[in-house]
C-alpha cells in the first residue's frame, strides 16, 4: 500500500460519523461564557502588533488586526502562527466575507479585546450592516485551538453571503530541529468528508494538522491564496466554504476547531472530534483555573494600576508554560521568540510563582532544567537554553548554576518539602564544586566566565557571577543544615562570608559610587572601553564618549597590571549585589543613588552607557526605531525589578515603588494586559522574569512574607510604601498554610491582621528596631525582643492582630 492510500485509510479510520453535524449557529456561543470576565481593550495604534492566544500544549500567535504576517527572528518569519512543540501546525489562516461579488479580507480588526485566557477580534470597517467577531481559545491539555466566528446582521434586510476559511499549513520542526534529525518535507492535505474537515501530513513525518467546523460546509478546495496571504514554507493551502443567511438584527455562529499531532492522524482526530464536542466545557474548565490564578496572592491596593498589572503578570506568566510530554512541562522564557526554555529566565520566574501560589508548575520547570542539564552536562552545571525537542544550544552561562542552588532554596523554603530537597542537593553539591574548580583558574573564589550580560568579552570575574555565588553559597550552608551536614554546611558558611567580603572590597569602586562590571586587567578593559567607545558613538552618546575616554586615560596612566574592579558599560548587573542584599549598607545607598541615573520613565537601561540626555522624560514608543532585532538601548523589566528589590534590601520602600510604577508605565502599552520584555514595546510581548520582578518587592518586601516552612515559621517584616494607607494580600500559600494579610495606616498609627489556615504555625513579626512604640499584640500591650537591628515578637494563632504607633 502507498503512502498515500494508508493516510486516506487512517483518516478515514478515525472520523467522526457525518450525522454528527450541526445546522449553523445551533451552538450556544463561546463568548457568552466570558461575558463576566474582566478584559482590556487594545489601542488602535498597536492593532500591527503581536498578541498570542495560549495553551500549555498548543498556543497561537498572529496580529491584533487578525493576520498571520511573518513574525520573529529565531527561526525567521516563522515564530507566529499555530505552534504544538516540538512542531508548527500552521502559519495561519485567512478568513473572507464574499457578497455581491466583493470579497472583504478579514485581516484588519477594527478592535482587539484580550481576555485572560483568550483574545477576540472585531472587525466592523468593509462590511456594509454586518458585524463579524472573532474569538479564541486554547483548551488547557489539549493540542488544539478554537476559533469561534459570530456574524451580526445590523441591517433591516436579510443578509446573504458566503464565508470562506483558508488555512495555511506548516508542518515544520521547532528550532534546532536538525539536531534531533527533524527534517521538514511537503504537507499533503486530504478533504475528509465524514468529519467535514482538513487533514494535513507532514511527507516525511508523523506531524498532523486537522481543522473543520461541526457546520456543514457548501464546499471545499485547495491550493489557492487568499488575500494575498502567501507565507513562506512548505505548507498546504486548503478551504471550506459556508454559504450563509442572516436576519434582520440576528446573528449566527461557525466554530473552527483547528488540532494537530506529531505522532499520528489518530491523536490529531481524536483531539479534534473532543475539543470540538466539548469546547464549552473546556472554556469554563479554563475560566475557573484563572479565577484560581486571580484568587492566589490576591493584591488588594490604594493604586489600581499597579493592582491590576500585578494580577494580570500572573495570567501571563501562565500563557508561557510549555508541556511537551517527550520533555516536560516547564516554564518558557517569552513569546513569540523564546518559547522554550532558559536556566536563568527560570530561576528568577520561578521565584515569583511559588510566591503567587504556583508550587507544582515550579516542580515541573524544576524537574526540566534538572534533566536537560544532567543529561547535557551531568556535573551539576544549569543549561542556559534548550528547545522544545531537547536539543540545548548553550550548556550555561557561570550565573546558571548559582542562582539554581538559591532557586531550590527559595522554593524549600516555602514549601518544607525535604523530599524535593533531597532530590535536588546532590545537584547543588555537584554545581558548587564544577563552579569553582572548573571555573575560578587563580584560586580567589570568584568563577571566571559569561553571567547574565552576553557583551562579547565580558567573561573575567563578573559581578552577578559573583554575588550570585556568594548568595548560592550561603544558601547551601542553609540547605546542608536543614539535611543534617553541619560540617558541609560550616564549610559553604565560610566560604559565603569570604566572598561576601571579597565582593564588598574588589568590586567597589569609589570614584563611581558603584560596584564594577567585571574585575579584570587593565589590559582587558582597555579592550572593553574601546568597544564600548564605538557602540556609544553609534548611539549618539557623547555624554558616554566622553566618560570612556576619560575612563580609559586614567587606567593607561595608572600604569597598572594587577586585576581590579572596572567600570565601563554601567551594566545593570553592577546592582547583583544590592539584589541579594549582600553589599555593605553605605556602599549600597550610594550605589543605588549612581543606579537611578541610568533609567528613564519605564525602568532601567540594561547597559547605562546606552542612556541619552532624553532619558528622563522620553515616553514613547522604541519598537519603531529598531529595523533589525537588537537589544542595544534597551530598558527593561527585569533590571528595573532588581532595583525595586534592592531598594527594598536597604529599607527604602518608596524607591522601589517608583521602579514598580515605571514597570507598570510598560502595562497594556502594546498588547493589553501584558508587559513586554523591553520597555515599552519592543522584544517578547510576554516575559517570563516579569513576575520575579512583581511578586517579590510586593509579596515577600512590601507584605514581608520571608516563609521557613521547614519549621511551620513566617518570618513577617513588611515594609509599606507611605503611599499605600489601605493594602491587603490574601490566599498566600505558604506549604500546607494560607496567610491573609491587611495593612492600615492612619496618622502615626499602624495596624497589620493575619488570618492563618493553620493555628499551630508561628509567626515571627520582625520591624526596625525604635521606628515603632505602643505595641499590642492582640489588644494586649507588650514590648518587643530587641535583636540586632530589630524589633521582634513571636505569635502563633489563626489570628493575629498587631498595632503600633510611628516614632
Amino acid at each position: 500500500m502507498d503512502f498515500l492510500s494508508r493516510f486516506f485509510a487512517i483518516v478515514l479510520l478515525f472520523s467522526c460519523l457525518t450525522q454528527c453535524r450541526k445546522k449553523v449557529g445551533e451552538s450556544e456561543s463561546l463568548q457568552t461564557l466570558v461575558s463576566d470576565v474582566e478584559h482590556i481593550n487594545g489601542k488602535s495604534a498597536y492593532l500591527n502588533t503581536p498578541y498570542i492566544t495560549a495553551g500549555d500544549r498548543v498556543y497561537m500567535v498572529g496580529t491584533q488586526d487578525g493576520a498571520f504576517p511573518e513574525l520573529g527572528w529565531h527561526v525567521t518569519g516563522e515564530m507566529g502562527g499555530i505552534w504544538d512543540h516540538p512542531i508548527k501546525l500552521m502559519d495561519g489562516f485567512v478568513a473572507t466575507i464574499t457578497s455581491d461579488n466583493r470579497q472583504v479580507c478579514l485581516m484588519k480588526a477594527d478592535t482587539f479585546t484580550n481576555f485572560p485566557f483568550a483574545n477576540k477580534h472585531i472587525f466592523r470597517s468593509g462590511l456594509k450592516d454586518l458585524v463579524v467577531e472573532r474569538f479564541q481559545f486554547v483548551p488547557d491539555g489539549k493540542e488544539a485551538v478554537v476559533i469561534e466566528f459570530n456574524f451580526t446582521n445590523t441591517g433591516n434586510d436579510t443578509r446573504k453571503f458566503t464565508f470562506d476559511f483558508t488555512g495555511y499549513s506548516d508542518l515544520r520542526p521547532v528550532w534546532l530541529g536538525e539536531r534531533t534529525s527533524m527534517v521538514d518535507g511537503q504537507d499533503i492535505a486530504v478533504w475528509e468528508k465524514s468529519s467535514q474537515s482538513w487533514v494535513v501530513k507532514d511527507s516525511l513525518n508523523d506531524w498532523y494538522v486537522q481543522f473543520g467546523s461541526n457546520t456543514a460546509p457548501e464546499k471545499h478546495s485547495q491550493g489557492v491564496f487568499a488575500c494575498d496571504y502567501k507565507p513562506k514554507g512548505k505548507g498546504a493551502i486548503a478551504a471550506i466554504s459556508y454559504s450563509l443567511e442572516i436576519a434582520a438584527g440576528a446573528s449566527l455562529r461557525i466554530p473552527i476547531t483547528v488540532s494537530g499531532s506529531y505522532e499520528s492522524a489518530e491523536k490529531a482526530g481524536e483531539t479534534f472530534a473532543e475539543v470540538q464536542k466539548d469546547a464549552a466545557k473546556m472554556l469554563t474548565a479554563k475560566k475557573q483555573r484563572y479565577a484560581s490564578i486571580s484568587e492566589k496572592s490576591k493584591l488588594t491596593i490604594p493604586d489600581k494600576e499597579l493592582e491590576e498589572a500585578f494580577r494580570w503578570v500572573k495570567y501571563d506568566t501562565d500563557w508561557l508554560v510549555r508541556d511537551v510530554p517527550a520533555v516536560g512541562r516547564g516554564l518558557s522564557a517569552g513569546a513569540p521568540d523564546y518559547p522554550w526554555w532558559f536556566g536563568a529566565d527560570s530561576e528568577y520566574a520561578l521565584k515569583g510563582l511559588i510566591a503567587t501560589g504556583q508550587p507544582d508548575l515550579v516542580y515541573s520547570a524544576i524537574a526540566v532544567l534538572d534533566k536537560l542539564s544532567e543529561k547535557t552536562n551531568g556535573n551539576g552545571r544549569i543549561i542556559h537554553e534548550a528547545s522544545t525537542n531537547g536539543a540545548v544550544y548553550n550548556p550555561g552561562n557561570v550565573n546558571e548554576t548559582p542562582q539554581f542552588a538559591s532557586l531550590i532554596a527559595a522554593v524549600y523554603a516555602w514549601t518544607g518539602d525535604k523530599e524535593f530537597l533531597k532530590k535536588y542537593f546532590p545537584v547543588i553539591k555537584k554545581g558548587l564544586n564544577w563552579l569553582l574548580k572548573e571555573n575560578d583558574k587563580d584560586g580567589n573564589l570568584l568563577p571566571d566566565g559569561f553571567g547574565m550580560m552576553e557583551i562579547h568579552g565580558m567573561d573575567s570575574e563578573m559581578t552577578d557571577v559573583a554575588a550570585y555565588t556568594q548568595k548560592a553559597f550561603a544558601d547551601a550552608s542553609y540547605m546542608a543544615m536543614e539535611l543534617g551536614d553541619s560540617q558541609l554546611s560550616a564549610q559553604y558558611k565560610t566560604i559565603a562570608g569570604q566572598l561576601r567580603t571579597l565582593i564588598n572590597q574588589d568590586f567597589w569602586v569609589p570614584e563611581s559610587n558603584s560596584f564594577a562590571d567585571f574585575i579584570g586587567t587593565p589590559v582587558q578593559a582597555i579592550r572593553l572601553i574601546d568597544d564600548a567607545i564605538v557602540r556609544a558613538d553609534t548611539l549618539k552618546k557623547p555624554w558616554a564618549v566622553a566618560e570612556l575616554k576619560a575612563a580609559k586615560s586614567a587606567v593607561i596612566r595608572s600604569g597598572a597590571k594587577q586585576k581590579k574592579g572596572f567600570v565601563v558599560h554601567h551594566n545593570w548587573v553592577v546592582n547583583t549585589p544590592m539584589e541579594t542584599g549582600i553589599a555593605d549598607s553605605a556602599k549600597a545607598l550610594a550605589a543605588l543613588e549612581t543606579a537611578s541615573k541610568f533609567t528613564n520613565p519605564f525602568g532601567a537601561f540594561v547597559t547605562g552607557i546606552d542612556r541619552d540626555e532624553s532619558a528622563g522624560k522620553d515616553e514613547r514608543s522604541v519598537a519603531g526605531n529598531n529595523k533589525v532585532f537588537t537589544y542595544t538601548g534597551a530598558v527593561m523589566t527585569l533590571p528595573t525589578g532588581v532595583l525595586a528589590i534592592s531598594e527594598n534590601n536597604y529599607g527604602q520602600p518608596d524607591n522601589a515603588l517608583s521602579y514598580l510604577r515605571r514597570m507598570t508605565k510598560s502595562f497594556s502599552f502594546a498588547l493589553p494586559g501584558s508587559i513586554y520584555e523591553v520597555s515599552p514595546d519592543y522584544g517578547m510581548m510576554s516575559q517570563a522574569w516579569n513576575v520575579y520582578s512583581y511578586a517579590v518587592p510586593i509579596v515577600q518586601q512590601f507584605f514581608g512574607v520571608n516563609p521557613e516552612s521547614s519549621k511551620k515559621t513566617i518570618h513577617f517584616q513588611p515594609q509599606m510604601p507611605s503611599k499605600w494607607n489601605d493594602a491587603k494580600l490574601e490566599n498566600v500559600i505558604v506549604g500546607n498554610n494560607e496567610l491573609d494579610i491587611v495593612f492600615k495606616r492612619s496618622g502615626k498609627a499602624e495596624q497589620w491582621d493575619l488570618t492563618q489556615t493553620k493555628d499551630d504555625w508561628k509567626v515571627m513579626l520582625t520591624f526596625p528596631k525604635n521606628k515603632f512604640n505602643n505595641w499590642r499584640v492582640n489588644g494586649k500591650n507588650v514590648q518587643p525582643r530587641q535583636q540586632g537591628l530589630f524589633d521582634m515578637f513571636e505569635v502563633t494563632g489563626s489570628n493575629i492582630s498587631l498595632s503600633m504607633d510611628r516614632q
